[in-house]
């Protein structure tokens, strides 16, 4: 199976645009998470596509390769660390798999899978993006010439922000005595919650996911996402 990027490769990757050319597969949940690879993606010249769930990306990979494959640790049908690898292992591998989670803890578990290296959420730095995919490219598939550091930070769509915690509220309400489902939505919360730098739901879903079968923690947790997501943002 070719990479779509032997399709579309027409330039070489530039010094302002060091990844011109690849196509990212971005296997994330998080529509405020995955919006912030975008924009990273756009800026470094790369092709972006989205699996929200480990079934979703295997789809994707029985019609494509992608030079770069970003695998969020906690998917709502299993763990990245799964596909991580049969990315890196099977016969769909992928030159670049990177894990990513808002859980430090969790990188040994994705390189111990098979991971290339590991993204740190929030993901806001242009020039950490670019060096981490680069670092791990074929020589041949990097800029020639030196390039200076994108200093850009990007801030995501705060309506993403929101389209996350209605798919949070919808995940988790009438269910805050499962424990599973707790576990995944706070690990979730979790990771949105550190991208949008809020410390008081970050703290909510932390506790949470200490002990998810406790109904206290799992509703409170409800309560502080409903009144998240009734901040409306103006469009």
């Amino acid at each position: 199976m070719n990479t779509l990027d032997d399709f579309f490769q027409t330039q070489p990757p530039s010094a302002s645009r060091p990844l011109l050319g690849l196509t990212v597969l971005a296997v994330e949940d998080s529509r405020f998470a995955c919006e912030a690879i975008r924009l990273m993606c756009v800026r470094s010249g790369a092709r972006i596509r989205r699996a929200d769930c480990i079934a979703s990306a295997r789809r994707h990979l029985r019609v494509y390769r992608p030079a770069v494959a970003i695998v969020d640790m906690g998917l709502p049908d299993g763990s990245g660390a799964e596909l991580i690898a049969d990315l890196c292992h099977g016969a769909a591998q992928s030159p670049v798999v990177l894990g990513t989670s808002g859980d430090g803890d969790l990188e040994q578990a994705a390189m111990a899978a098979g991971a290339n290296g590991f993204l740190h959420k929030p993901m806001t730095s242009i020039a950490a993006f670019q060096a981490e995919i680069l670092r791990h490219m074929p020589r041949d598939r990097r800029p020639n010439a030196p390039r200076p550091a994108d200093t850009t930070q990007v801030s995501p769509d705060r309506i993403a922000f929101q389209d996350d915690l209605s798919a949070a509220l919808a995940a988790l309400d009438g269910q805050t005595g499962d424990a599973h489902q707790v576990a995944y939505v706070a690990n979730f919360v979790l990771g949105i919650a550190r991208c949008a730098l809020d410390a008081d739901l970050f703290a909510a879903a932390r506790a949470a996911s200490f002990d998810p079968a406790r109904p206290g923690p799992a509703a409170a947790m409800l309560d502080l996402i409903r009144t998240r997501a009734q901040h409306k943002i103006a469009v």
